[in-house]
């Protein structure tokens, strides 16, 4: 029998790789591990690496599975998502990669300036109404700025060729320099170990015919951010809900 949130959100109050701070807390306090991640939560100086809107973890647990010179922080706000990566990495032994619980905007309260080399964006949702709730848009991006080392790495795989389109736009209207793109990572010289990494939303888009996209850009900390002024057509499909079961 599947486990409900009451029972994953106790178990995940035993993990101690998994973090949750309340919003009330970090008002009255600096949020302890906030410039020591690396030292004092992974005990090592690797560098650090987000997923943010991590779901049920799997981009997080499967980039720590390849790369153990990484730290990895899978972030999302949803525990009993979020209990499936987590209950994972325990299983496998996995001592690089830890979760945190909160809102993808508190981000700067809890990384220090240049402490986050590379940022994970996996199927975020597109927001095609409401720019400021892009994961990609400037506000966003701004926030990436205050935690990432110069010219780190922003990745984005996603099914939206809205969020697609919008984020290229936003790349060029800010000079930022891409490392790799694609329209359809699974036709794409550039699939690899990584980019096969599939997660539960992502095995639905493929079940549904729909290309996935990637583009990674280093982000650039010299200029103003500015917002693209473009028009990109919309996608003509909804997209699925966080709690969506398999079909």
């Amino acid at each position: 029998m599947a486990k409900n949130k009451l029972t994953k959100f106790a178990e995940l109050n035993t993990y101690d790789h998994v973090v949750y701070v309340s919003y009330k807390q970090l008002q009255s306090e600096e949020f302890q591990f906030r410039g020591k991640w690396s030292q004092f939560f992974f005990g090592n100086s690797n560098p650090l690496i987000l997923e943010l809107g991590c779901g049920k973890g799997e981009y997080s647990v499967s980039l720590a599975r390849h790369f153990p010179q990484f730290n990895f922080v899978g972030i999302d706000i949803k525990g009993s998502r979020m209990w499936d990566g987590a209950t994972q990495a325990k299983e496998m032994g996995l001592n690089n990669v830890g979760f945190l619980r909160t809102n993808i905007e508190n981000i700067r309260l809890f990384f220090a300036e240049d402490e986050v080399s590379e940022i994970w964006l996996t199927f975020p949702d597109p927001q095609m109404k409401k720019t400021r709730k892009r994961m990609t848009a400037t506000n966003f991006i701004e926030n990436y700025r205050q935690i990432m080392i110069p010219n780190g790495i922003i990745h984005l795989k996603s099914d939206s060729n809205f969020m697609y389109r919008y984020t290229e736009a936003m790349v060029a209207e800010n000079q930022f320099e891409i490392v790799r793109k694609t329209d359809d990572v699974y036709h794409s010289e550039l699939l690899d170990e990584v980019l096969s990494i599939q997660t539960f939303y992502e095995k639905q888009w493929l079940d549904r015919g729909i290309n996935i996209k990637y583009l990674a850009f280093k982000l650039s900390h010299q200029n103003p951010l500015l917002e693209p002024d473009v028009e990109i057509e919309k996608d003509p499909y909804r997209s699925f809900g966080r709690d969506a079961k398999p079909l």
